[in-house]
């Protein structure tokens, strides 16, 4: 009784101050439709992915290339694939997405390599979320690596019928050493007749668009300002493995994820969305060691309970998006208490949703 009176007292309190955390949320439920994307985007393009320059040759031309790591599709990113595929669609020729994988940092430094904001999978389905048609995946291997600038060019030329546009980042570097940019890809355009669109970078709130800025926000939990940069929520892809089944023991079932994705926002409580097989789900997320329960080395965990959910998904990918962080994760002296807290935790996540459905539908 007095968990639930503490409980309806914060419910009371949060319902004074809907314009905190009941609008937070409202303007992320708003966006729910532009955030998940893997699902939604097989409706938006079929998309044909290559694996090799020499698949080039099989497309129609003349071909206009996009190419960059693109490393959570940001908005700067987004800039570089619309204006090649603008230039393209104008022409009535094929535009064609260019990135890499794994991402060149895990061979070249893999010591000091960024946690990823989207791992290959996820990145091609957000790729195929902008309405591209094609894109090839180029293995980076020590041997690719080697590539000398003007080689790689060359054969990109050779493999496309013709190459008439290479668009890239006002930054991007490539080949042996990092040697080429954008002023040796203009003279090797004017020796080979293509044409070449270096896009200035993108700011919001005049700070620059970039992978970095977006992992720093996220790792601070910043997710408004990911967001803002990403130009969608930031979510994260993952596959559901087996755990250890406390959850189901304790009565709230946990799906634990293998994320694709590598940045993470602190540790702690969210409440959460899941999107599985097109469907939403909402639920609460615990992100982190599990120090209550952990009796093995610790080891960072991911792992939502859904609300109302009674499903074997084991092996499915499901793509996760943070709503409101909750608390900070805690050891709890018994098992029993760390299982009120939990009711805790649900039922003020419940009641965040609620209260900004009925906001959201207010507003329209």
């Amino acid at each position: 009784m007095e968990h639930e009176e503490n409980d309806q007292a914060r419910i009371t309190k949060a319902e004074g101050n809907r314009n905190g955390e009941a609008q937070a949320i409202r303007r992320s439920l708003r966006c729910r439709a532009s955030c998940f994307v893997i699902v939604s985007s097989f409706v938006i393009c079929s998309l044909k992915t290559l694996h090799s320059i020499s698949e080039l040759s099989q497309l129609p031309g003349p071909i206009f290339l996009a190419i960059g790591v693109f490393d959570g599709v940001h908005r700067g990113h987004q800039a570089v694939i619309s204006t090649s595929a603008e230039h393209a669609h104008a022409a009535n020729e094929t535009p064609v997405v260019v990135t890499f994988d794994p991402h060149p940092e895990k061979v070249l430094r893999p010591q000091a390599a960024p946690h990823l904001l989207s791992a290959t999978q996820h990145k091609i389905e957000l790729i195929r979320a902008l309405g591209v048609g094609h894109l090839l995946v180029i293995t980076f291997d020590k041997q690719f690596a080697a590539t000398e600038p003007e080689d790689f060019v060359e054969d990109l030329v050779a493999h496309s019928k013709p190459l008439r546009e290479i668009c890239v980042g006002h930054e991007w570097s490539f080949g042996k050493n990092r040697r080429g940019n954008l002023d040796l890809l203009k003279k090797l355009g004017a020796k080979f007749d293509f044409e070449v669109v270096g896009i200035p970078p993108v700011k919001i709130n005049n700070a620059v668009v970039s992978s970095t800025a977006i992992r720093q926000a996220i790792e601070k939990g910043d997710l408004r300002q990911a967001a803002q940069m990403l130009g969608r929520e930031y979510t994260i892809l993952g596959t559901v493995t087996r755990g250890d089944n406390l959850g189901n023991k304790i009565g709230f079932p946990t799906a634990n994820l293998s994320a694709h994705s590598e940045q993470f926002p602190p540790n702690g409580v969210y409440a959460a969305e899941a999107r599985i097989d097109g469907e939403l789900h909402r639920g609460v997320i615990n992100l982190g060691v599990r120090p209550t329960v952990s009796t093995r080395r610790p080891e960072r965990v991911l792992e939502i309970h859904l609300f109302d959910f009674d499903r074997d998904i084991y092996g499915r990918d499901v793509e996760v998006r943070f709503l409101k962080f909750l608390r900070s994760e805690k050891k709890f002296e018994t098992l029993d208490a760390l299982v009120q807290q939990i009711r805790h935790d649900v039922k003020e996540a419940r009641a965040l949703i609620i209260r900004a459905d009925i906001s959201q539908r207010r507003s329209f």
